[in-house]
């Protein structure tokens, strides 16, 4: 009877436990995302976009800190496509990042599934195509991560959020834009700005007295922006997944690939006012609008529209340095508060990485280091992974730029789990520069005019930079990330300015140890697809 009763008690407790096993789990976001071109006039001339289950811009995705996140992508494209997550970390799973490096493209007429944890992550981020120029015919949307409603965010819960897509768009064809690439052409000035695929009628709705929280994204090709609301203040929140210091500004710059949040409270009369965004650093200066309606009114907007800033890159690099992390609020964070300061971490390695315009064989090509990158047949995770020779080579690419002129290649930037690197974009170009790392967040330490050299590290905030994923360089000058290179896998490095991404202004950093475990890196997805040496 005794060993009955054993029996049935330990039945009962490896039920509970099973039952508390799957109640701890993570909760599933299910999506299906058909990816079509289809016609779209976003400028009254009608011309042939990427669409997302039949919408321009794509869905916005709204999910939460640790949820699993399942998307089969259906390619009806007539070209293989991948579409990257600009800002998910992927932690352990750089199979899931959704870039050439990394995964075989989905082929025409066909389907793969994405399989992905925002595990500790919070902020606001996008995706879209990161195949060919793809991404300037669309396929692109706001990718928010939420905070656990058990982890308190540093500002009241605001009554609504909204996703706003800034980018820049051309009335030519994405294929005819690549085919100036192709035969080494200059990439034209884009015809206007689009604020979520619109040039000047999209409108958020919100009551008189509520805060709103807006999620802004940079989502174009090559033209910073600065966006701003008639009659109105931006109380910003969040960079990129860094909780922020709460300042107030007129204006925000958003550089390309960057994302942010600032708070907006309706405190002024019921009417409708002018979202603006325009672009900086150009002539002519493009401008879109949107349109803030306060539920009830029936008052249009009215001109002027607010001034912004043109070129000025003084006050955006002193607007950059006036952007400082929260260091008390709760929240996803690459370092536990309390258990270690970035500012204290010894440095393993420097990197200064310079950009450069040339032409190799007769074409305009771009370039890090002198190394201006070409993709393989064979993605590199999956050469690494198989131990297939010949697809990259480690470290050729150079730490320091170097003399001599540009060189085609395909070289990665070797590390060990858990350097703590220094890196230096020096930009000795006219034109301003971005530049995004996969997997990764990095803290924005310095920006600066002239040529970088190690006295400038004086000049860093070693206290309460933010984290980051994508950080501008304004011309003749460098800006420098911290960070800890803590994500095993094969990253990302990449100009966000498109046209000089395709033409080679990337890169790899592999980080590796060793070791086999399911601790640091997850194995290849039973569903992964293989192209290239691979698939042989």
């Amino acid at each position: 009877m005794r060993r009955i009763m054993f029996l049935q008690f330990l039945l009962g407790t490896l039920v509970l436990l099973s039952a508390a096993i799957v109640r701890a789990e993570d909760p599933y976001v299910y999506e299906t995302w058909v990816v079509t071109y289809g016609q779209i006039a976003p400028l009254g001339v009608k011309q042939r976009g990427i669409l997302i289950n039949g919408q321009f811009p794509g869905p916005s995705l709204n999910v939460v800190t640790n949820d699993n996140v399942i998307i089969t992508v259906i390619n009806k494209l007539d070209d293989p496509l991948l579409i990257t997550w600009n800002g998910v970390k992927q932690r352990k799973s750089s199979w899931q990042d959704g870039v050439l490096g990394t995964n075989c493209p989905i082929p025409p007429n066909s389907q793969w599934t994405y399989k992905m944890q925002m595990k500790d992550q919070i902020g606001t981020f996008t995706y879209f195509p990161s195949t060919l120029m793809h991404r300037a015919a669309g396929g692109f949307g706001g990718f928010n991560i939420l905070a656990r409603s058990v982890i308190p965010v540093p500002y009241p819960k605001p009554f609504e959020q909204f996703t706003l897509l800034v980018s820049d768009w051309w009335k030519t064809d994405n294929k005819v834009l690549q085919q100036r690439l192709d035969q080494g052409k200059s990439f034209p000035f884009p015809d206007a700005l689009l604020i979520n695929g619109r040039p000047n009628s999209f409108k958020f709705t919100g009551v008189k007295g509520y805060t709103y929280l807006f999620r802004v994204s940079n989502v174009g090709l090559t033209t910073s922006i600065n966006i701003r609301i008639q009659g109105h203040t931006l109380k910003l929140v969040e960079v990129e997944g860094s909780h922020t210091m709460q300042e107030v500004y007129e204006s925000l710059d958003i550089h390309v690939g960057q994302s942010l949040a600032f708070l907006v409270t309706l405190h002024a009369n019921p009417k409708d006012y002018y979202i603006v965004a325009s672009t900086r650093f150009t002539k002519p200066i493009l401008t879109a609008t949107a349109i803030l309606h306060y539920q009830g009114s029936n008052i249009p907007a009215s001109k002027p529209l607010p001034i912004g800033p043109t070129y000025h890159v003084h006050w955006s690099m002193k607007q950059a340095r006036s952007i400082r992390w929260n260091l008390t609020a709760n929240a996803a964070r690459p370092n536990p508060q309390g258990a270690f300061h970035y500012g204290t971490i010894p440095v393993t390695r420097t990197l200064v990485l310079a950009n450069s315009a040339g032409k190799i064989n007769g074409k305009k090509r771009y370039a890090i280091n002198k190394i201006s990158y070409i993709n393989p047949d064979t993605p590199l995770k999956l050469a690494d992974y198989y131990h297939i020779p010949g697809v990259f080579q480690l470290n050729k690419i150079k730490d320091n730029p170097p003399r001599g002129p540009m060189v085609l290649d395909t070289s990665v930037f070797n590390f060990t789990l858990h350097d703590f690197v220094e890196i230096v974009f020096q930009n000795n170009e006219n034109s301003i520069q971005s530049y995004h790392l996969d997997g990764n967040d990095f803290w924005a330490v310095g920006y600066g005019a002239g040529a970088w050299n190690t006295t400038m590290r004086k000049k860093y905030n070693l206290i309460d930079a933010t984290t980051r994923c994508t950080i501008q360089v304004y011309p003749n000058s460098w800006s420098t990330i911290l960070m800890p290179l803590d994500n095993k896998g094969m990253w990302n490095l990449r100009s966000a300015i498109w046209p000089r991404r395709y033409l080679g202004q990337e890169t790899y950093f592999r980080v590796w140890n060793t070791e086999h475990s399911l601790y640091t890196e997850y194995d290849i997805p039973p569903n992964a697809l293989l192209c290239g040496k691979a698939k042989h």
